[in-house]
């Protein structure tokens, strides 16, 4: 599930080379603000039953450098009923983390998909991907995590399957209320195949009586290929194909590059 709020700030890139996670204490939040954030929290869950669930998630609570190219994020473990407290008046939330996947064709174009009507952000047009989840009990939440949570949502939403290893860190991006996404670069993969696994994806959900969480793929080859699909689109997504197809013409033909 992605952060059910739609986020309109200009969106910062940065192309690390490694990246560095680090443990922090959520912040206190006074019992007045936790009051109207869990009476929000509820008007919203009702709203939505199926697309909103109170369950853990990973917040950011700052983004530094600990030397040129790499990047130091540090977070804390909240619930998706934390982010409630951006509609309390004088409350702050802490911005969310997520992980999302670069899914290319061999002719250059990237995966997208649109969400379906039940999920926290109903018909948007998003890369495969989710809100990053706290690790199990004495387990590092480091980019080998990431990498692995990535890979998971990129098979649930699209039935491609990708050994984490195989996904190269990409970028990390800064969005609405500071948001914070994590990019990972998949091997190239004919579009055919990429058509054949998502709808084996969408018949296998469908055998189970289950709508899958994104309604409809599309390959995007430039920005402009934006005006081809209408409805809303994640707040990044124009930036990071624009940068994906600007270091894609800098490839050797031979080569499938790295941004």
């Amino acid at each position: 599930m992605t952060d059910p709020q739609p986020q309109s700030a200009p969106v910062a890139f940065w192309v690390p080379r490694r990246l560095r996670m680090v443990r922090t204490d959520p912040p206190r939040v006074s019992p007045e603000h936790q009051r109207a954030a869990d009476r929000i929290w509820g008007e919203m869950a009702r709203a939505n039953p199926t697309g909103l669930f109170d369950g853990p998630v990973v917040a950011c609570t700052s983004l530094d450098w600990d030397e040129p190219h790499h990047i130091v994020l540090s977070w804390a473990p909240v619930t998706y009923r934390h982010y409630a407290l951006r509609r309390v008046p004088g409350a702050s939330a802490l911005p969310s983390l997520f992980v999302a996947v670069l899914q290319p064709t061999d002719d250059g174009r990237l995966l997208v998909g649109r969400t379906s009507s039940w999920t926290a952000a109903p018909g948007r047009w998003q890369l495969p991907g989710g809100s990053a989840e706290p690790p199990a009990d004495h387990e590092p939440l480091d980019e080998a995590a990431l990498r692995r949570h990535a890979a998971r949502e990129l098979v649930e939403e699209t039935g491609i399957d990708a050994a984490p290893h195989d996904l190269q860190l990409w970028a990390v991006t800064r969005g609405g209320r500071g948001t914070i996404g994590v990019f990972f670069r998949a091997p190239a993969r004919p579009a055919s195949v990429l058509a054949e696994r998502f709808m084996a994806t969408v018949a296998a959900e469908t055998a189970l009586g289950r709508e899958p969480e994104f309604a409809e793929t599309a390959l995007l080859h430039s920005p402009a290929d934006l005006d081809t699909i209408p409805g809303p689109h994640a707040d990044y997504l124009e930036l990071v194909i624009r940068r994906y197809a600007e270091a894609a013409s800098a490839w050797p033909d031979d080569s499938p590059g790295q941004a």
